[in-house]
């Protein structure tokens, strides 16, 4: 058998040991990325956080609405004079009513910052998928071109193994030197070395992809149907992660709330105007006349003049961080712009490795199989042998990186542009969102309703 069928042969022979020890149940990328939506303790923080913050939405508009309360109280009271004992009880009952009904649109400009506030937690959601999953990637990548890299340096170490083996016997029979033996030794033992540095990668790989995925990983394929997402040019991506990105729609998110909240400051300045009622009866024992029913109807003005420097203060420090919120969506923008460039040229860098990796790997096997035949006819040495197969082997972990490089690029390329959710994937998964839960704490009567009950 030729070098290259023995080659083909001894691929083939560790692409079904490496099979038979991962297990037969084949994990795709798609697969991956739906478990890892399910599993991802990251991605589940991110939607309690967007439920906390949709809280702030009712609790803002508590301040439109009235507070009523009930009241019922008792009292016993007894006294002895003289050796006469006297007493009595009496029960109070009441309602109470409290509102604000101007408050120079303080709590309008609180309604909206909350709004402005849980929409930028949803958008957060959105951005945590995005890095949830580009990780899962970068994991499953990271397995994948490990164990290629062990299966490789594994075949590497045969090869060395019989390079020795052929120095020795071409030793005994007065054909070599034991410059070629040692040589061969040398190599044998750095190929042991990076065999042992490529299994260790291996296991810190496959720790961090249960780590994001929960599970195991099994046997991994970087074929993915995700290439039709790709936009057809540069400028394309650009202005879709302009448009979309979450990171993006957050900041113009967070730029409202800090807005509402400037004005929330400045009406600090204004009038406040709240009514106030209350209604009660009481019986009392054995005073039945004192018996009755009062009622009360009060409002108040109120209008702030001086409160030591603390609201002058508080719209200083608004104006200031609604500037700095529109500082950091040019931030984003740019850091947006400059993620879609890097991931785009990266797809590029990685096809031109590929080809390049591809045609070495080609003639670096063409190469080894002549060396081989040159060194049996006395032509070359054993040193010839071991160099042309290391540069073989640099070539073939040239390509294995390089078609990693190429998945982690397209898959970053879609994050950077705002697409890489469980939606734009079409994940078979329950979109995690935090938008009916906002829905239904914007009922502020709710609470009402469930005292009645």
């Amino acid at each position: 058998m030729s070098f290259r069928g023995k080659v083909v042969a001894s691929v083939l022979a560790l692409s079904l040991a490496s099979l038979a020890v991962t297990g037969a149940q084949a994990q795709s990328i798609t697969q991956a990325l739906t478990r890892a939506y399910e599993y991802a303790p990251d991605l589940q923080s991110a939607l309690l956080a967007a439920k906390s913050a949709a809280e702030n939405v009712a609790l803002a508009k508590s301040g439109q609405r009235p507070t009523i309360g009930a009241s019922i109280g008792g009292t016993y009271s007894g006294s002895l004079v003289n050796g006469d004992f006297s007493g009595g009880s009496a029960i109070t009952t009441g309602l109470s009513y409290n509102q604000t009904i101007y408050d120079n649109f303080r709590t309008d400009a609180e309604i909206e910052a909350a709004r402005a506030g849980a929409e930028a937690a949803e958008f957060q959601i959105r951005n945590t998928e995005q890095n949830v999953l580009l990780s899962v990637i970068q994991a499953y990548m990271s397995v994948l071109s490990d164990r290629q890299l062990v299966a490789l340096r594994r075949e590497n170490v045969n090869f060395f193994s019989a390079q020795l083996q052929s120095s020795e016997d071409r030793l005994e029979v007065g054909e070599g030197t034991r410059i070629d033996v040692a040589q061969a030794r040398a190599r044998l033992a750095q190929g042991q070395a990076t065999y042992e540095a490529a299994v260790n990668s291996l296991e810190i790989s496959e720790a961090t992809f249960q780590r994001y995925v929960g599970v195991a990983p099994q046997t991994l394929d970087s074929s993915h149907g995700y290439g039709r997402l790709v936009p057809s040019n540069l400028q394309a991506a650009i202005s879709e992660a302009e448009v979309g990105h979450p990171a993006i729609l957050g900041a113009k998110a967070a730029i409202r709330a800090a807005q509402a909240n400037s004005d929330g400051a400045q009406a600090e300045f204004g009038p406040t105007a709240s009514v106030t009622g209350q209604v009660g009866s009481s019986w009392s024992q054995p005073n039945a006349g004192q018996d009755g029913f009062t009622a009360s109807l009060g409002f108040q003005i109120t209008v702030p003049i001086y409160a030591g420097g603390a609201i002058g203060a508080t719209v200083r420090r608004a104006n200031i961080e609604q500037i700095r919120s529109e500082v950091d969506a040019m931030s984003a923008y740019d850091q947006i712009r400059e993620a879609v460039i890097s991931a785009w040229a990266g797809i590029q860098s990685a096809d031109a490795q590929i080809s390049a990796a591809n045609a070495a790997v080609s003639a670096g096997r063409e190469v080894v199989e002549g060396v081989i035949q040159e060194r049996d006819l006395g032509t070359r040495t054993t040193l010839d042998v071991l160099d042309a197969q290391a540069e073989l082997t640099s070539a073939r972990e040239g390509l294995i990186t390089a078609s990693s490089n190429k998945v982690v690029a397209t898959f970053s390329l879609f994050a950077a542009m705002g697409n890489l959710t469980a939606t734009d994937l079409g994940l078979a998964v329950e979109v995690k969102s935090a938008v009916r839960y906002n829905q239904a704490v914007e009922d502020v009567w709710q609470e009402l309703r469930t005292v009645a009950e």
